[in-house]
């Protein structure tokens, strides 16, 4: 479930949350009246918190700033709060996958900020920094039929050591 405030109004409604090293995506299952989807840049997110209430269910909670299109002004666009609630459960997944992609990304733009300052030659950003879902996928699989059940993959046998075969010396030998 998402919880959505700006100044404007709020949305409130369960839905799906999709989630990639550049953005995180929730479309609501059921929209309500003209709110299908909320698209939130990683980059924009900030203020994140990891909430354990004693007498409800897990959530994230933050502020996300607006895109602002080159032609319009920033004070026309406000700051827009958000929570996500678990009610089912999925934070044990979701919430290290999200805290460590938003990390990345910081530590990204912190290294782009340093590149355009020094002059430095442009590096591909899916080449710069090793995201947690790139690591993730190539140990654990995750069943779309049933994503609470996530399959790790087993770690291939390591060579075995060379044997050498030591002879001892022939009693004739010396």
């Amino acid at each position: 479930m998402l919880v959505l405030r700006a100044p404007g109004g709020h949305a409130k409604t369960k839905g799906t949350i999709y989630l990639s090293n550049i953005r995180m995506v929730f479309v609501a299952s059921k929209p309500v009246g003209n709110f299908f989807a909320f698209d939130m840049p990683l980059l924009y997110v900030h203020g994140e918190k990891f909430n354990q209430p004693i007498f409800h269910c897990n959530n994230i909670s933050g502020f996300v700033e607006p895109v602002v299109p080159e032609n319009q002004n920033r004070a026309l666009y406000s700051t827009h709060t958000f929570k996500i609630l678990f009610k089912e459960g999925g934070c044990g997944t979701f919430v290290p996958l999200f805290l460590n992609l938003v990390a990345s990304v910081r530590r990204y733009n912190q290294f782009e900020a340093q590149s355009a300052a020094s002059m430095a030659p442009r590096v591909d950003p899916l080449q710069a920094v090793q995201t947690p879902v790139d690591d993730m996928m190539r140990h654990a699989y995750v069943d779309p039929n049933d994503p609470t059940k996530i399959f790790l993959q087993q770690p291939a046998p390591e060579s075995q050591l060379r044997r050498r075969n030591y002879h001892g010396r022939a009693d004739n030998a010396y």
